[in-house]
């Protein structure tokens, strides 16, 4: 448990940092998870209209350092490639 006034503040500022994570982690998760299962069913155009959701959401993630901005790159990318491969089919 903490001892001094600065170890008690710097508690009650993680807790308060956490929730915001969590809102943060489970949006961006979400609008992915959405997203591929749009791809999975092979709805391509729906999956575009959805893809700014999901890059704004991962790019919130990536600037309040929740994500790291490559992860959030490679994720974008990743995602960007496998609706351009249904498309084409």
């Amino acid at each position: 448990m903490a001892i001094t006034k600065g170890a008690k503040k710097a508690i009650r500022n993680s807790e308060r940092k956490k929730v915001f994570n969590i809102r943060r982690t489970r949006t961006y998760r979400l609008a992915v998870k959405d997203v591929e299962t749009l791809i999975k069913e092979g709805k391509a155009d729906e999956a575009k209209a959805k893809l700014p959701t999901v890059y704004k959401a991962l790019d919130k993630a990536a600037k309040m350092n929740t994500l790291k901005k490559g992860t959030v790159d490679r994720k974008k990318s990743r995602l960007a490639v496998a609706i351009k491969k249904i498309d084409t089919k």
